[in-house]
């Protein structure tokens, strides 16, 4: 019921990286994926992801009765994580993927695949959260496991973040005609045709500091703004010509053009590929210790009572919520921000990477520090800190590169600490009830953390949808684009710095301490002892 061995640690954490893939890769790549390439309105994105949160409520506490309830060889809660584990790399691949339909019809298809994708996450991902609570009954080493975890987690995430880009470039690439001649020693003029029709493709330097800009009589002013690449569809025969200055010696090589459609789909058909062999392993290298009192009896009306009197639970409900808006804006606006703010697209595969690095470093050292401060005080902390670095990048221009990077790696290792400690916490709200009323429903409890997660990605997501809309964002057009700037820097910064201040506030009302937790976890041993 204490120590576990570090493989068992790191298998457990496996299972989280794959998670993220799914999430991580969904959060941050499926709005600009939704909008730039499958061509959707950011309002219609905005209404899908908040329209498809409104049936988590009830799939996620289904889930966890379920999960209480499963009984097989193999446990409660790892079955399941054998389950899933190749549904939700097929609905993930599915959800990338862009069949030519009517506008309808890829409305339709957004809705059916996007739904049946949070419903598979949840199968998935509370019993793999559950998992975490009766593998020990230590809450100390349950928070170095929840450490283990996020480690897995921001690894996975930093995956997907820092490689799908660049695996966009590779599987995208199209080799249409390109003429290339010079017009001084640093401007060009390009020329690009391709005997086939490609839908919404981006041509840029390697190097991607060149600008371009359209050599075309046909083109208004305003979509003819200097920028590092273009997007654009090609039409079978048809010419498409730009004027390319800021690099020397450009040859036809030096030119990349990107598929964006293909590009997503086979990256992400990759990426389902190690979802799948990850949660393989968590099943294989995890074991279930901690078990209901044996004199507890099925009673879901009980089950429910106990659940909705568990004020730590309450309040880990609502804090979880904030925090995920809170960070779900940022991974679904950072794309977008870099794409069309800085324009320069693969350096955000760049920035996610050093955040993924800092959250690592976040969730290393939230055991140490939990220990010192404790876990409600440090959540606080944590959220302060975090919201008002990140506020920061309202000040900062296209230009100011380094001063992005540093506000958001900064803010980053401290937003790691709250995944890490909420899902340690619902582990103490389940020892509570236990504690408090003789009875566990440890899945039901942990159907907080999924709801929490996909429910305020879903507010998320409408969030940005309706700012982006109120400002007439289109991502296929370039001039509504340029007059979204603000509501895209609003999103990046004091918008969601915001959110952590509510739920720093709200945090306050958290009624378990270290000392209490302390108490808790001496009697429910004793317990068991004596059983």
């Amino acid at each position: 019921m204490g120590k576990i061995k570090i493989g068992e640690k790191i298998g457990y954490a496996l299972g989280d990286g794959a998670a993220n893939i799914a999430w991580r890769g969904v959060a941050t790549f499926l709005f600009i994926f939704y909008t730039d390439v499958f061509g959707l309105s950011p309002v219609t994105v905005g209404v899908l992801m908040l329209v498809a949160r409104f049936s988590d409520g009830i799939s996620d506490v289904l889930m966890g009765i379920i999960g209480d309830r499963t009984s097989s060889r193999y446990g409660k809660f790892r079955p399941w994580i054998l389950w899933t584990a190749l549904p939700l790399a097929v609905i993930l691949s599915l959800l990338f993927t862009s069949p030519e339909l009517s506008s309808t019809g890829k409305i339709v298809y957004a809705y059916i695949t996007y739904i049946f994708f949070t419903l598979i996450y949840t199968a998935n991902n509370i019993p793999y959260g559950a998992l975490m609570a009766v593998m020990t009954g230590d809450d100390k080493e349950r928070t170095s496991l929840g450490s283990y975890r996020m480690v897995g987690a921001f690894a996975g995430g930093m995956l997907v973040q820092g490689a799908l880009l660049f695996l966009v470039a590779y599987f995208g690439n199209v080799d249409p005609n390109l003429e290339v001649s010079q017009l001084d020693q640093s401007e060009y003029r390009v020329v690009v045709s391709a005997p086939e029709s490609v839908e919404n493709v981006n041509i840029k330097t390697k190097d991607g500091i060149a600008l371009f800009t359209w050599d075309d009589k046909e083109r208004i002013p305003e979509e003819n703004v200097p920028t590092p690449g273009k997007s654009f569809s090609i039409e079978q025969g048809k010419r498409y010509a730009f004027r390319v200055s800021g690099e020397t010696d450009l040859t036809k090589s030096d030119f990349t053009i990107i598929d964006q459609k293909r590009g997503y789909s086979n990256s992400m058909y990759l990426m389902s590929a190690f979802l799948a062999l990850f949660m393989f392993i968590t099943f294989y290298t995890t074991k279930e210790r901690i078990q209901p009192p044996k004199s507890q009896k099925n009673n879901l009306k009980k089950d429910f009572k106990d659940l909705i009197t568990n004020k730590p639970w309450l309040v880990l409900l609502v804090i979880g919520l904030l925090y995920n808006i809170y960070n779900s804006i940022k991974q679904g606006i950072t794309i977008i921000y870099f794409t069309h703010y800085l324009n320069n697209q693969l350096l955000a595969a760049s920035f996610l990477i050093g955040l993924m690095l800092a959250s690592i470093v976040g969730a290393m050292i939230t055991s140490p520090l939990g220990k010192k401060l404790g876990k409600r005080n440090l959540f606080i902390y944590a959220l302060i800190f975090s919201g008002a670095i990140n506020a920061l990048l309202v000040f900062c221009g296209p230009n100011d590169i380094e001063a992005i990077f540093s506000i958001g790696i900064i803010s980053e290792m401290a937003a790691a600490i709250f995944p890490t400690l909420f899902f340690a916490m619902l582990g103490d709200a389940a020892d509570y009830s236990e504690f408090k009323n003789g009875r566990r429903a440890t899945g039901l409890i942990y159907s907080a953390g999924s709801f929490a997660t996909k429910f305020g990605g879903g507010i998320a997501g409408a969030i940005i949808g309706f700012i982006l809309g109120a400002f007439n964002y289109n991502g296929q057009d370039l001039t509504s684009i340029q007059g979204a700037i603000p509501g895209i820097i609003m999103l990046m910064s004091w918008i969601p710095a915001i959110i952590t201040l509510i739920a720093a506030g709200l945090m306050f009302m958290y009624p378990l301490n270290q000392g209490k937790m302390d108490e808790i976890t001496l009697e429910l041993n004793a317990r068991r002892l004596r059983e």
